[in-house]
């Protein structure tokens, strides 16, 4: 799911701000996932949306949803713009 969010965000990005400034941002945000793996305990505690949740900002604009199961950080949802993600990731059955 969180690599169609990252699809959606450049979509839109793209749509508003051309394919240049949208690639170097997913570019970036994806970096940002990836370092997770070095300090899985970044971010913000969410266990009362999800448990194991956490959440870590990203350029004021970004969030990033994820979880650390055992020695691996899993990467739930990205949320671009101010979306509710805790609605969305309540309602989801899979996260």
């Amino acid at each position: 799911m969180a690599e169609e969010d990252l699809l959606g965000m450049y979509d839109y990005i793209a749509g508003q701000s051309g394919r240049k400034v949208a690639g170097d941002y997913i570019a970036r945000i994806e970096s940002a996932c990836m370092s997770l793996q070095s300090a899985p305990l970044r971010g913000t505690p969410r266990d009362d949306v999800v448990p194991g949740l956490r959440i870590v900002g990203f350029e004021r604009r970004a969030a990033i949803a994820f979880q650390v199961k055992r020695s691996e950080v899993v990467i739930l949802r990205t949320f671009y713009g101010g979306r509710d993600y805790e609605r969305i990731l309540r309602d989801s059955p899979d996260e």
